[in-house]
């Protein structure tokens, strides 16, 4: 059986550059040291950084001293003043593209352009995206909601990093027909553009795709669904302990991907278990 593993997968630039400052500060801090969230969307990273005494938190409400690592996802325009005010060390890990997408949306909104957000409404990127306008901000999933929307003069489009190129582009041609002017930024990493477009690949060409990754992870889902659309025996794990052998008899190829919060580690074990059943089945 050919294992065939996609070039770009697991850790983006944002994602390893978030990953470095945490566990550099747990070597570096010896006091108490927090992430805003899940540091990135990968449940083992996340245990591996507990372990060490770098605890996520849901609210800095109750503390008042320590280090706070802001996620990768960023924070609300709220959180990130709460935690200035408190007087906490602040160790920022925002992707450097969602920092883009907050500056947008503030210039759209403070040069009266009715914000459109193309993504997912309770994702924490999203929700720190939104928080960054000084007016009401709409959120869509796709051009059936950006259908239901009013006609507004202005129009300012930003995307969730983690979206696909695809729905920017019907939700944009979707509100042309209703204002008058439109100014788009794309904001869709090139990163998860490139993770989508090698995964369609491999599930055109191979009898069985995994994709690894955390299932709180954006961008780990949509490329399970873009290879499921393709491949339908394709199927997204979290961690190495959810592969079972029966899905490898009579496979010939099996194409392997992980989203950009997937540690290298991780993606190593499952090919590794692969590995071991293909070597199985021969004897």
């Amino acid at each position: 059986m050919e294992i065939k593993l996609a070039k770009h997968a697991g850790f983006c630039f944002g994602v390893k550059r978030a990953t470095q400052i945490a566990f550099s500060a747990a070597e570096a801090h010896s006091g108490s040291t927090y992430t805003m969230g899940p540091i990135i969307h990968s449940p083992q990273v996340v245990g591996r950084l507990a372990e060490l005494g770098v605890k996520p938190l849901d609210s800095l409400d109750g503390l008042d001293s320590g280090t706070v690592i802001i996620r990768s996802h960023g924070v609300t325009k709220g959180e990130m003043s709460q935690a200035v005010d408190k007087g906490f060390e602040i160790l920022d890990a925002t992707c450097p593209f969602v920092t883009k997408a907050q500056q947008y949306v503030k210039t759209l909104a403070d040069e009266g352009y009715s914000v459109v957000v193309v993504g997912e409404a309770d994702h924490p990127e999203v929700m720190g995206i939104v928080s960054y306008s000084s007016t009401p901000v709409h959120v869509v999933s796709g051009d059936d909601e950006a259908l239901l929307l009013p006609r507004m003069k202005k129009i300012g489009v930003v995307a969730q990093t983690t979206q696909s190129f695809e729905t920017l582009k019907h939700v944009v041609d979707s509100l042309l027909p209703v204002c008058a002017e439109m100014r788009v930024y794309n904001t869709i990493c090139d990163a998860t553009s490139v993770r989508q477009r090698e995964a369609m690949d491999m599930a055109r060409e191979c009898d069985l795709m995994l994709v690894i990754g955390g299932y709180n992870s954006a961008n780990t889902r949509r490329l399970a669904e873009v290879c499921a659309e393709i491949q339908p025996l394709t199927h997204h794990i979290e961690s190495v302990d959810q592969v079972d052998g029966s899905w490898f008899d009579g496979i010939a190829s099996v194409g392997v991907t992980a989203g950009a919060s997937t540690p290298k580690w991780l993606i190593d074990e499952v090919l590794e278990r692969i590995n071991a059943l293909v070597a199985d089945k021969k004897d």
